[in-house]
Parts: C-alpha cells; sequence; structure tokens
C-alpha cells in the first residue's frame, strides 16, 4: 500500500494495487443447479446414482415456484427428498442481517457465505419495477478510491449460484409480500454491488443465463432488464457483446481524462479512456444496446464545467444515441475526504452534456442511510 501524492486526491488517500484474480487455493462452494444448464444437472443426479428426470423437478421448485422448503416438494419421493435436495440444492449462503431504507422499499441483506466470505445485496421497489443490486465477488481488486467495496481488496470470486441465490432470494421476498406494496417480482438486475463483475467473467456470464433461461431452466427474466456494470476491462466488454445476450452496458467512467481516470479509477492504467469507450461503442454497435456512463460526481475534482465538455467530446461517436450518461451524487464512505458535488455545479454538468444532444441523468440516490448505495457495499458485520 502507498501514499498517495496526487494533487487531485485529498492528504491520505491510500492506493491499492490492482487485482485480477482471486486469491489461490480459495475452497470452492458445493455444485448448485444453478450452477449447471438443464444437461448438466440430469448428469449430477445420475452421477450420485439418483433419477436424473429429477433435476427437472427441482429446478421448477428453485426457479418457478421459489420454493427454499423441501417439505413443500411434494412431488419428490419422501425417501429421497433430502438426498436429491443435499446434491442439487446445497445451502450456500446464510442471511445475517438485513437492514431497510425508504419505508422499508429498500432492502440491504448482508450474507455469509459457506466459507465466511461476507458479501451484500440490495433489493429496491419502485412504484413499476423492482431492482435487486447484486455482488459478484467478495471485495474487489479494482482499487477505486472513493469506493468502501474497492479499498477492502480482493477475497475471491463467487460462484454462478451465489450469484444467482442473490437474485432468488430478492424474488422470494417480492412473491411473499415481504416489501411493502404486496406481492411482486423482481424486474431488474443490477450487477453494481461488491465486485468488478468483468474479472469474475464465467461465473457472472453463467448467472446471466441462468437469470434469461426460460422457466423451469431459469428465472425467465428479460436480458434488457439485466445490467453489467464495469470499470472498463476492454478485453471482456468485447467478449460480452459477442455472447448473444443482450444486457445493458455500466461503463463506470468517473473521469474524461486519462490524467484524473488513472487515480479515480486504476484499471485506466492498463486501457485508457479512449480504448475504454471505443469498447463500449463497440458493445452499442455489436447489440444495438444503449450504453450507461456511470460518472460519480466528486466536488472539485471531476464536477468542473471543463470536464463535462470533455466528456461530451470523448462521447461523440457515430451517429445515432448510443449513449446514456448516468451522474451518481457521491455516496459518503467511512474516512473519504471527497463530498458530493455542488448541486449547481451538478445542473450545469447536466446541461452542458444536454446541450451537445446526449441525454444525462442525476441517479435517484437510495439506501443512503443504510449504506447500501453505490460504492457503500464494505459487507462488516459491525
Amino acid at each position: 500500500m502507498s501514499e498517495s501524492t496526487d494533487p487531485s486526491q485529498p492528504a491520505g488517500v491510500t492506493s491499492l494495487p490492482l487485482v485480477f484474480d482471486e486469491p489461490r487455493g480459495r475452497r470452492k462452494p458445493p455444485p448448485h443447479l444453478a450452477d449447471l444448464d438443464a444437461a448438466g444437472r440430469k448428469a449430477l443426479l445420475e452421477e450420485r446414482g439418483l433419477p436424473g428426470f429429477r433435476a427437472k423437478q427441482l429446478s421448477t421448485h428453485y426457479f418457478g415456484r421459489l420454493v427454499d422448503d423441501p417439505a413443500e416438494m411434494t412431488d419428490l419421493p419422501a425417501a429421497q427428498r433430502a438426498e436429491l435436495v443435499a446434491a442439487l440444492l446445497p445451502e450456500l449462503m446464510t442471511p445475517l442481517r438485513t437492514m431497510e431504507a425508504d419505508q422499508g422499499t429498500t432492502r440491504k441483506t448482508l450474507w455469509k457465505l459457506f466459507d465466511g466470505a461476507l458479501v451484500e445485496s440490495v433489493l429496491m421497489r419502485y412504484p413499476d419495477r423492482a431492482t435487486i443490486c447484486v455482488s459478484s465477488q467478495a471485495g474487489c481488486g479494482m482499487a477505486c478510491p472513493f469506493c468502501a467495496t474497492g479499498q477492502g481488496g480482493l477475497q475471491r470470486n463467487m460462484s454462478t449460484a451465489e450469484i444467482v441465490e442473490q437474485v432468488v432470494a430478492g424474488a422470494r421476498s417480492m412473491a411473499r409480500g415481504e416489501v411493502p406494496g404486496g406481492p411482486g417480482r423482481v424486474s431488474n438486475v443490477v450487477f453494481m454491488g461488491m465486485g468488478e463483475p468483468m474479472a469474475n467473467y464465467k461465473a457472472v456470464i453463467g448467472a446471466v443465463r441462468r437469470m434469461v433461461d426460460p422457466s423451469p431452466d431459469g428465472l425467465g427474466m428479460s436480458a434488457r432488464g439485466i445490467t453489467v456494470s464495469t470499470v472498463g476491462l476492454v478485453p471482456r466488454i468485447r467478449q460480452l457483446a459477442d455472447e448473444g445476450i443482450p444486457v445493458t452496458l455500466a461503463l463506470s467512467l468517473h473521469a474524461p481524462d486519462d490524467e484524473l481516470r488513472n487515480e479515480l479509477v486504476p484499471i485506466n492504467t492498463r486501457f485508457s479512456v479512449a480504448e475504454t469507450v471505443d469498447a463500449a461503442f463497440h458493445y452499442a454497435e455489436t447489440t444495438k444496446r444503449r450504453v450507461s456512463i456511470e460518472y460519480a460526481m466528486m466536488r472539485g475534482i471531476n464536477d468542473q464545467a471543463w470536464r463535462a465538455d470533455l466528456l461530451a467530446d470523448v462521447l461523440m461517436r457515430g451517429d445515432w444515441g448510443w449513449v446514456h450518461v448516468n451522474l451518481i451524487p457521491l455516496n459518503p464512505t467511512p474516512g473519504s475526504k471527497w463530498t458530493a458535488s455542488d448541486p449547481a455545479d451538478e445542473r450545469e454538468f447536466v446541461r452542458r452534456l444536454e446541450a451537445r444532444g446526449i441525454p444525462t441523468t442525476v441517479r435517484d440516490t437510495r439506501g443512503r442511510e443504510i449504506d447500501g448505495a453505490c460504492g457503500q457495499l464494505a459487507a462488516t458485520e459491525a
């Protein structure tokens, strides 16, 4: 760990190294039906001397009926039920604490994984939709200094099933009417919780496939309701463009110039702003899906009017509306010296982007008081 000497950072801000790979020797969670496609589930049961056709029944209970009590799986033979459930539905994560905000419509859950690692997910209900923000890693190796998760370092990657379980748990809460507003369903998933999704690419894509697979093989969600966020792992952005799953790509840019972005988003020392935006534009061109540019507004750091003009220059590509800028009022994290932008500076930033024809919105921040907003997830038991 080294002390930053960059004038754009407040004194006392430390810099962590970029970490792309999880530590070696970490135990893997037990296989779960959400890790596997339909054929894989059938094969796993047969390997254990169990009837393969039961895999579809178990999948229907998990994805279709959102059942978590084996006693409710009455179509499974009582003598084999425990063995079947143990084979394909092992317990992966235990809820330790749920905190609420916004009259109960924002719910942050702290999960303990099988090996003791901690992660968080946030369920947010709006009048027209319900969105769950999921984690893809325990911790994060991208070392962004203004983000609580990034400053905690990377513990390990999450499995496909551990990612999916966060969504299924949220779907259960909605279906059972545990969130104010009556029974409902999760319509949107955003990979904006703990971790860099593109650094855990295989598991994240597996999770996305389980979400969009039709029931009973998956949750039957629309790919258009799923957003995969990244700080800019360029090769993975280009790979995602070829997956044939038209999810929304969200690029956490946070600065339009390399000098500042090298400090705020250290991956920029590997892939420049130009390379990163090129990859995002390629994604938009390939999928015909508009890309969201995430930009955390930090007072006196990246919110100057001239940076709005520079951001517009950087994003001027093609002859169609391929991009949308999502400004995020900076959320406070413990020990951070940065603060949110002055509202007048924020309005001027929006005005300048819109004057250049770039659609821009300011994100409605929810869960700040329970440390559930963007950049605040630290997953501590305290």
